[in-house]
């Protein structure tokens, strides 16, 4: 059993990290049913279905395709909204009021309900019309411009793990969470606003770098700080196959461990020291960065990830993705799961993150085709056979 069975979620999103907060409650139990656009010309040959029952962010929901657009397709939406704990929706701000499926608009009818928003820079502010993607709010919160090795003229673009997932996904996921909580004390349901501008710069704060910005006015610049790269104790050194490896001992015992391993004990004086917060490694750090680097050359990575971690230093192989979904910890962990499907075989999966262990989440199904469980959810409402077939005539459904 689920922690969340019983909660009923409806899903009106188009981006995967609109996607994502739903998918993390539907992997603990929770009822996700998405609406799609209807699209009755789209292609379904096997190369988009196999891409479809992959899509990780959709898997353990039911589908349903629905035009918003249509007068019927909204009081439809409004039907299911009145029985559902929680909706989710990704669009920007003003969108579903033109849909007639707001947050005051539903919960006139559903007064528990929780409304959960992601959108770029949120439901108010000068900024909350404007289009924006991930990058585009890593440059805004001052994160892009850290990202990267100092005296380079452009920031590194990251993946879009940040604003998106870390931020937006994340953030929104716990705040229905905690919305859902506050109900059970209150009785009422409420709004949750998450802005991926918001979560991103909540995220750079926590980061140690800049834990004296507002104190002392230390401002953190790219590839300076302890955990810019440019220190030997937190840095990425190749290896004699051409491979890389990662050291991160940022604690002085650690740092030690790893420097006796090298035969370099002298190095221990390197350790991380407390003005390192925002300055950039100075001369007599660096030429200790570079001895190791050809230390570290002298092995193949695999034989010194295992060397090091017997002499307990914080060690990591720099995999590529076909190495990452081998390795015995990330399988052992359950993190490379397969599901069956009725029809389609073997799905692959990365599996849940979160382990609870008396009300463990489940991959109880592949991602649904667009538009799957429409005549079933319809037929839930009391729609007949006759109604549903001039629905679709009518492109209210696909």
């Amino acid at each position: 059993m689920g922690v969340l069975d019983g909660i009923k979620i409806i899903e009106l999103a188009r981006v995967p990290p609109a996607e994502m907060p739903a998918m993390m409650l539907a992997d603990m139990g929770a009822d996700v049913l998405k609406i799609e656009t209807p699209e009755p010309d789209r292609p379904r040959d096997e190369t988009w279905v196999r891409r479809t029952l992959h899509a990780f962010t959709n898997r353990n929901k039911r589908s349903m395709s629905l035009n918003m657009k249509a007068k019927e397709g909204q009081e439809i939406f409004r039907r299911l909204a009145a029985g559902a704990d929680v909706v989710v929706e990704g669009f920007r701000p003003g969108v579903m009021k033109r849909l007639g499926a707001d947050y005051e608009a539903l919960r006139a009818a559903n007064p528990r309900l929780v409304y959960c928003s992601l959108s770029g820079f949120g439901q108010d502010g000068p900024y909350r019309d404007y289009p924006a993607h991930d990058m585009n709010y890593l440059s805004l919160a001052g994160v892009l411009n850290l990202i990267g090795e100092a005296g380079s003229r452009k920031p590194v673009i990251p993946l879009n793990l940040v604003a998106d997932y870390a931020g937006a996904s994340l953030h929104g996921a716990l705040g229905i969470v905690l919305a859902l909580f506050a109900r059970e004390r209150t009785g009422r349901g409420q709004h949750v606003d998450i802005s991926y501008l918001d979560t991103t710069v909540s995220l750079l704060a926590a980061t140690p770098n800049m834990r004296f910005f507002f104190s002392d006015g230390m401002a953190p610049r790219r590839g300076e700080g302890f955990l810019g790269g440019s220190y030997p104790y937190y840095a990425i050194y190749e290896t004699r196959d051409g491979k890389l490896l990662t050291i991160g001992c940022t604690e002085p015992w650690l740092w030690e461990n790893f420097c006796r391993a090298i035969g370099r004990p002298d190095f221990a004086q390197f350790a991380r020291k407390p003005d390192q917060f925002v300055r950039a490694a100075n001369a007599e750090e660096s030429a200790a960065r570079e001895a190791i680097e050809a230390i570290i050359r002298t092995r193949d990575r695999d034989d010194w990830y295992e060397f090091l971690v017997r002499h307990d230093v914080c060690v990591g192989k720099v995999y590529d993705v076909e190495e990452m979904v081998r390795d015995p910890q990330i399988n052992h962990r359950g993190m490379i799961v397969d599901v069956e499907h009725p029809t389609h075989g073997r799905v692959r999966q990365f599996g849940v993150a979160i382990k609870l262990s008396d009300t463990p989440g489940s991959i109880r199904s592949a991602a649904p085709l667009s538009g799957e469980h429409t005549e079933a959810v319809l037929k839930d409402l009391g729609y007949g056979a006759t109604d549903i077939g001039a629905l679709r005539e009518r492109n209210v459904i696909e």
